[in-house]
């Protein structure tokens, strides 16, 4: 190993678990993402297991654990994260115009619970910043592009599709986030006649790029089941490639008393992990096949086993790593390439959707 190998790998994991948990919460942000455009990340050693390649709508995952939307709003650290293991790295969420997002602080920890509330409000620095980062850029993982609608825009749609022409040509793949709830109005987007509207123009404008870009749906876990059957209705008529589940929760009931509990925004990290986990088995049964890539509380190897077997074709994180250490993801493959082999199986696809009913009804827990 390097000189500069041996530097990097203890410096930025001191910072993740000692210095950064005793900054503010978006300072410590900042910082992590400057010292990974400085090259301060530790780079994957190993190459994956066989057994945790997957093909998920169509693209080919070195490995089926991604960085969720959120770490890299602006698209500047895509190929660090690759570098690091990451099989896929989501980017944005990215609004037509830059904004601001909402008044500061607007990011909190939990850290009895490991849960982070954010009310960020999608601050970023808009298409023109992101695109200009990845055009020709070679990330050397499946890259998505999260797109989203600028808080006071005229037509959230528009936006949506702005994103589409914007990225199509870009991004392996596309995230429609229409579940964050700190946009005003936004989540009113997964509401059946909008939902019906909204996928339409989307997809038309997915139909006119260069390169059909496979389009994934992010959903809030706070729909009812009588709202996820309605979602369900709407896009099995549709070219929609896949969705995404979960975003954050507006609920309290894992955190209630604890510290930063009444804040107003999203929660995160691990409180979130089992109401998450059962909307997504919840989906699971009412979508068939369609990929589905699970998000939201997963801490360990063994929720990240649990997620697939809920019925999850690859997962993300994020939360999670501000509590467990930049090695949560190294630990969290060897835990699924564990679980595979031990299960007698081929691959980590061979995971999916092995305890779904438990999980829709409530039975299964962590």
């Amino acid at each position: 190993m390097a000189l500069g190998d041996l530097l990097r790998a203890p410096l930025l994991q001191g910072l993740t678990r000692d210095a950064l948990l005793r900054m503010d919460p978006e300072t410590a942000h900042g910082a992590t993402i400057s010292a990974l455009k400085l090259g301060l990340a530790p780079e994957q050693a190993v190459a994956d297991p066989p057994e945790l390649a997957i093909s998920l709508a169509g693209l080919d995952l070195r490995n089926p654990v991604g960085m969720a939307a959120g770490f890299d709003k602006n698209a500047e650290v895509p190929k660090p994260l690759a570098r690091m293991g990451f099989g896929m790295v989501e980017v944005g969420t990215v609004t037509p115009r830059p904004q601001q997002g909402n008044a500061k602080p607007r990011l909190f920890r939990l850290p009895e619970a490991q849960g982070v509330i954010n009310r960020m409000g999608f601050n970023n620095e808009g298409h023109d910043a992101a695109f200009a980062r990845l055009k020709g850029a070679h990330v050397g993982a499946i890259l998505g592009v999260n797109i989203g609608a600028n808080k006071d825009s005229e037509d959230f749609v528009a936006d949506y599709v702005l994103g589409v022409l914007r990225f199509a040509d870009v991004a392996d793949y596309l995230t429609v986030n229409i579940s964050s709830p700190n946009t005003p109005g936004l989540r009113n987007l997964q509401a059946d006649e909008a939902l019906t509207r909204l996928l339409a123009a989307v997809l038309d404008a997915r139909a006119k790029a260069k390169t059909r870009v496979p389009v994934f749906l992010k959903i809030a876990p706070d729909l009812d089941e009588s709202q996820l059957d309605g979602i369900a209705r709407v896009i099995s008529g549709t070219g929609l490639d896949g969705l995404i589940v979960s975003n954050t929760t507006i609920s309290r009931d894992p955190v209630e008393g604890q510290e930063n509990a009444t804040q107003t925004g999203g929660l995160s990290g691990k409180p979130l992990f089992n109401l998450a986990t059962r909307r997504l088995a919840q989906v699971r049964q009412r979508v068939g096949t369609l990929p589905i890539i699970g998000v939201g509380g997963i801490h360990s190897p063994e929720s990240a086993v649990a997620k697939f077997e809920a019925g999850a074709d690859a997962i993300q994180l994020y939360s999670a790593l501000v509590f467990g250490g930049l090695d949560l993801l190294d630990r969290i493959k060897r835990g699924l390439a564990a679980a595979v082999r031990a299960q007698g199986l081929a691959s980590v696809g061979g995971l999916t959707g092995r305890t779904t009913s438990a999980w829709a009804d409530g039975s299964a827990r962590l």
